[in-house]
């Protein structure tokens, strides 16, 4: 497998290193196959959906967590067949987790499991503390004229 070299980035970039593990991670392979099939949408300024495709999960069959910006769902479906026989059986209830890294100050909203699909709504919310914000520049004339000001 090649690496990536990030060198380019660190050279203007401070305080990016979870970034690199990130996308490290997910040049990997994913190991998980591709079940179940998920969706990722931008629902607004800020707002995200992931929309998973869980056909014949109930809601008592996940489990959701999120630890240290990392959004775990798990599913688990019990086996409730009641002795039917399978002639062919392409619906697929087999047991899952997925993992996705959410960035700093992205929280989870909520999760509504609805027509086989389960939607989880995240939200970013930054601190006012971390907004942009104007830098106002003084310079040697400004002092001299405050100086002034005050004699007067």
């Amino acid at each position: 497998m090649n690496a990536i070299d990030f060198t380019p980035l660190f050279r203007t970039a401070i305080g990016f290193d979870r970034l690199t593990e990130a996308l490290e991670s997910a040049y990997r392979a994913d190991a998980t196959g591709g079940y179940p099939p998920y969706n990722i949408e931008l629902t607004g300024e800020d707002r995200y959906r992931i929309t998973m495709a869980v056909a014949g999960f109930r809601d008592e069959d996940f489990d959701i967590e999120v630890k240290q910006n990392i959004l775990r769902v798990r599913g688990a479906r019990k086996e409730e067949n009641g002795g039917a026989k399978y002639l062919h059986r392409g619906i697929a209830t087999r047991s899952f987790e997925r993992n996705f890294q959410l960035a700093d100050y992205v929280r989870v909203e909520g999760a509504e499991l609805r027509d086989g699909l389960l939607h989880i709504d995240l939200a970013r919310e930054i601190p006012e503390a971390m907004r942009p914000r104007r830098i106002e520049i003084r310079s040697d004339r400004d002092s001299v004229i405050e100086d002034q000001s005050q004699v007067a």
